[in-house]
């Protein structure tokens, strides 16, 4: 869309849109607050919490004593599995992202998926009615299938209706919400608030909340302009939709460049056609990386040992300062919605990307040294905040969106169907596998990052083209123009042989 307007109905779309990327996030950080308290009670229902009678203190008062529940086999399995399940669930689902946003369009596609958001919420708050630890599993399952959907329909559509002159700041959005989800989970997770023994089941619960939401909003929402123009050839829709979300203008502009990309457009693809296309294959490779580079980049590592950083560095309340982080992930989300359509996509990504390459080095040289140098506790804490603000800058958001600009109508369900997969996967091996790799190589953990990281910038400056303000043929033509190079290049080579051999 060329017309650059921000319009109420516009806005209204990408909030609505956003409201599944609010309850992905909330779900991703509501399930560790309450460890401790949901531990007890999944105990209580396997029957190996046992309540001591009262015993003597050292200094001769009476307290209550309870088994370590926690430590149980059976209640360490069932907890783990409450939350590598979302992960699984989210693995599985988002290869059906694609299936889902055509076969009644975005805006349908988002409103079907909501019934698996309510129905995941209502078996984790009403779980006290049957066997908690079952309930919730089963609660995070669901949830993690809906939320493999949504993080593929949300960037999808918002990349369709959103103008080029803000594609970038709105399709920022996406990880914005995610984030906002992650400190609201955090902030009324806390003990006195909903993180007790009482209220945990409702905090669970309130997953599903938004899709609540959602449901009585997404039929006021104007379906995709690409989708119905593209997909279905319904120009006279397409038209009147563009009117709505960008208000009374020429949509002539906007249906020609559809109009292209329809007349060259590939049939819709399957993601094994994606995969051994040719043609896209520099597309999927960057669209593959960014979300890798977002994975493993260590973010989910820093949210796993802030606590223990904090607790070392002296921090009488190690929650709240992991709380703080989760100010800085929304506060620095927000900077990049403001900066990612004047400096671009790639400048954001790079300057994130070595930022958090320093700032890596940084952590292994405060932990390896705050033992001999009090001091160093507070490099910590400073490289952590430095590095999850250098991580929304641009790796965290960027990847979202960018692998809708990359791909034409064609191949781009399939496309974010892959990047999903890839995203979640990533996400989920590093969940599995950081507690054995921090054992092995303990504070050096974030040198095994900084490498990464590294590799990670090396690839998008050599490789990743700026995408700002450019149209979906004008992307599409800086990967064809690389490729017909290479073609030209290979096709002389082969002519030289030829001519050498003769």
């Amino acid at each position: 869309m060329d017309s650059g307007k921000m319009t109420c109905t516009l806005a209204l779309a990408v909030f609505t849109a956003t409201l599944g990327s609010l309850q992905y996030g909330y779900s991703l950080g509501v399930i560790n607050a309450p460890q401790k308290v949901i531990e007890k009670n999944y105990g209580h229902s396997l029957g190996v919490w046992s309540e001591r009678s009262a015993v003597l203190s050292e200094n001769g008062t009476e307290e209550e004593e309870f088994s370590e529940a926690g430590q149980h086999p059976a209640v360490v399995m069932y907890w783990s599995l409450s939350v590598a399940i979302f992960a699984i669930g989210g693995m599985l689902s988002s290869f059906l992202v694609g299936f889902v946003g055509d076969l009644r369009g975005r805006v349908k596609g988002m409103l079907m998926v909501n019934v698996l958001a309510i129905a995941a919420g209502l078996l984790m708050g009403l779980c006290r009615l049957w066997k908690p630890h079952i309930m919730v599993i089963s609660g995070r399952a669901v949830m993690g299938i809906y939320c493999g959907l949504t993080s593929g329909l949300v960037p999808m559509y918002i990349g369709e209706i959103a103008p080029k002159a803000y594609r970038g700041a709105l399709g920022t959005l996406h990880q914005l919400a995610i984030v906002s989800g992650i400190l609201i989970s955090q902030v009324i997770g806390l003990d006195f608030v909903l993180g007790n023994d009482d209220m945990w089941p409702l905090l669970l619960g309130l997953s599903g909340a938004p899709a609540i939401l959602q449901t009585f909003l997404l039929p006021l929402c104007p379906e995709s302009p690409r989708y119905l123009y593209i997909l279905l050839g319904k120009e006279e829709e397409a038209r009147t939709s563009l009117s709505r979300l960008n208000g009374p203008y020429d949509a002539t502009s906007d249906l020609e460049e559809m109009k292209r990309e329809k007349e060259d457009k590939e049939p819709r693809m399957s993601i094994l056609t994606l995969i051994l296309s040719s043609k896209y294959r520099r597309q999927l490779l960057v669209a593959l990386m960014m979300h890798l580079s977002q994975q493993l980049s260590g973010i989910n590592a820093i949210f796993y040992y802030s606590t223990d950083i904090f607790t070392r560095a002296g921090v009488s309340q190690p929650a709240y300062a992991t709380i703080g982080v989760g100010v800085i992930n929304t506060v620095f989300t927000l900077v990049s919605v403001a900066l990612v359509d004047k400096t671009g996509r790639r400048t954001l990504i790079l300057a994130g990307l070595g930022g958090m390459c320093c700032c890596a080095i940084a952590m292994t040289v405060g932990l390896k040294l705050q033992n001999d140098y009090s001091w160093m506790s507070y490099v910590s804490m400073s490289a952590i905040f430095l590095f999850v603000s250098f991580f929304e800058i641009g790796p965290g958001p960027i990847p979202w969106f960018i692998v809708a600009e990359l791909f034409s109508q064609g191949p781009r369900p399939a496309a974010i169907a892959l990047a999903g997969c890839c995203n979640w996967t990533s996400n989920f091996i590093i969940g599995m596998t950081f507690q054995y790799i921090q054992a092995l190589l303990d504070c050096y953990v974030f040198i095994l990052f900084a490498a990464l990281l590294f590799c990670f910038t090396m690839f998008t400056y050599f490789l990743v083209p700026e995408t700002k303000g450019k149209t979906f043929d004008e992307i599409a033509a800086l990967f064809q123009k690389g490729r017909k190079q290479r073609l030209k290049d290979n096709t002389e080579l082969e002519q030289l042989k030829t001519s050498t051999d003769a």
